[in-house]
């Protein structure tokens, strides 16, 4: 199991229901999966800075953990925390439907 977590995670100004817990299931290195990572990473970066949290699940490597989340499809978005439970199937490429499926409000340019 591959685990990311943004730079923020050890500061401890940051409380635990302001940060996002987010678990991406993906299968191997396939060009979507790939993409959900980067897209993800990037979209993280630019609107929860310091406030996430990712773990990378790979399929391939332990299948057994998709029951769990009950994943259907790959790539899947969970949303843990903050809940509800949220969950965004594909690539992640479309900025404007993960934030909203996140329910996450854009941060300020």
């Amino acid at each position: 199991m591959e685990t990311a977590t943004s730079p923020g995670e050890t500061n401890p100004e940051i409380l635990n229901e302001d940060k996002y817990e987010l678990r991406l299931y993906v299968a191997g290195k396939t060009t979507k999966s790939v993409a959900a990572i980067n897209n993800l990473n990037k979209l993280c970066e630019e609107h929860l800075k310091g406030k996430y949290v990712i773990e990378v699940i790979d399929l391939l490597v332990q299948p057994q953990l998709a029951e769990g989340d009950q994943i259907f499809a790959i790539p899947t978005l969970v949303k843990k925390v903050p809940e509800p439970i949220r969950k965004i199937i594909g690539d992640l490429s479309n900025e404007e439907k993960v934030l909203v499926g996140l329910n996450i409000r854009p941060a300020k340019q």
